[in-house]
């Protein structure tokens, strides 16, 4: 019986996703949970350099669950420093289920970090939810073959109306 190695997170690392047929993503381990995930997919094969990874544009930044990484889910091929603008950690929306009211999780706010917000100021944001990496493997595949995805389409703000 074979025991699998736990690979450690680190910031900075660059992580291989497959998204089936051939194609591969690439995300980058930022400030636990947080992973920006590059709006680049590749073929098959050599893994581009490191350095010209890190140069693509950022798709998006989410919240991911650890094991991604840590049980080898995504292969991690390297390491790099993060550029500032990596290391900007963006603010999240969150609605509170019982009556919809709209706040903002800003890393720069403490010591409390969430603050009521409107919902032009969410609009633009994420929601604040730790992805699960099969769903994120999904929305590459959606973002990358220009369609909705239903996981992104379920944290989206509901109307006021849903609340009255």
């Amino acid at each position: 019986m074979s025991v699998q190695k736990r690979t450690r997170r680190m910031i900075g690392q660059v992580v291989e996703i497959d998204l089936g047929d051939g194609l591969k993503a690439y995300g980058r381990v930022l400030e636990e949970p947080l992973l920006a995930f590059y709006d680049k997919q590749v073929r098959d094969g050599v893994p581009p350099p490191l350095a010209e990874v890190a140069d693509w544009p950022v798709a998006f930044k989410i919240w991911v669950m650890n094991h991604a990484v840590t049980k080898g889910r995504w292969k991690v091929i390297g390491s790099l420093p993060l550029s500032a603008d990596m290391q900007v950690r963006p603010g999240f929306f969150k609605q509170d289920a019982m009556n919809g009211r709209l706040s903002i999780y800003d890393y720069d706010a403490a010591p409390s970090y969430e603050r009521p917000a409107s919902r032009a100021e969410c609009e633009p944001l994420e929601c604040a939810a730790v992805w699960d990496p099969e769903h994120v493997e999904d929305r590459l595949r959606d973002h990358f073959a220009g369609r909705p995805n239903k996981w992104t389409e379920s944290l989206r703000i509901r109307p006021a109306s849903d609340w009255t």
